[in-house]
């Protein structure tokens, strides 16, 4: 029986990279955007792939969205095998700098990259848990190791999300839940940011040189992480 991806806050660079990568393998794929025209479209794409996919429209931060988006999912494809939260930002939403991050910058980068992947877990894990298997998947955009100044607002909560991911890794361990980041530091192939950056490159910070990587790389990557179990914590591009 094929198992089933959902991507949470799917893209056309991360979104589509893994989707492409995990249905390559069988996986259908539950493909959960905010804007339905755009999720339909991504789902025409993989399905003149060859691969199963159906749209979820839904904004993950809102909690009643992500639960009716994922109740419809099981009730299309049964059992979600594997969530991955991709949901990223715009880069006009960084602050210009740590020194000027204050609560309210705090808002878009808590609720996206924090809140947003805590409110998935909860509404997936008890049943992985009960099946006895499953795999959570985050991205984040920080090292592991060093610090990057210019992420400002969304440095801080990336921070707080990856403690929240490695505390939940290491309270998973021999569930058969498996857990995993991948911290990014490449501009993704057909991202947004990378359109943004390619047609306004002066929103990276002077000095900032990001390398690139494509979105079937990427997915290779996750695919990795998902099959390997062997890490919790990816790290690319940094």
């Amino acid at each position: 029986m094929s198992k089933t991806i959902a991507i949470f806050g799917f893209g056309p660079g991360l979104g589509m990279g893994v989707a492409r990568r995990f249905g390559r393998e069988g996986f259908r794929v539950a493909v959960i955007g905010r804007r339905p025209d755009k999720a339909d479209r991504h789902v025409a794409d993989l399905k003149a792939e060859g691969i199963e996919a159906q749209a979820f429209p839904a904004d993950v931060t809102a909690a009643d969205q992500l639960d009716e988006a994922i109740a419809t999912i099981r009730r299309t494809f049964g059992d979600i095998d594997v969530a991955l939260h991709g949901a990223a930002a715009g880069m006009t939403d960084r602050a210009p700098s740590t020194r000027a991050v204050d609560l309210a910058a705090l808002r878009v980068p808590m609720t996206l990259k924090l809140h947003s992947p805590i409110l998935m877990t909860r509404a997936l894990l008890p049943a992985m848990l009960e099946r006895g298997t499953g795999a959570l998947l985050f991205s984040s955009g920080s090292p592991a190791h060093g610090v990057l100044p210019y992420l400002a607002n969304f440095g801080v909560a990336l921070a707080a999300q990856r403690a929240y991911v490695l505390q939940l890794a290491e309270e998973l361990r021999g569930t058969g839940v498996h857990v995993g980041l991948m911290n990014i530091g490449v501009l993704i192939g057909d991202s947004e940011a990378e359109r943004m950056v390619d047609e306004h490159p002066e929103v990276v910070p002077s000095g900032v040189s990001i390398p690139r990587m494509t979105n079937s790389e990427l997915g290779d990557h996750y695919w990795d992480l998902y099959t390997g179990r062997d890490r919790t914590e990816v790290e690319i591009g940094f």
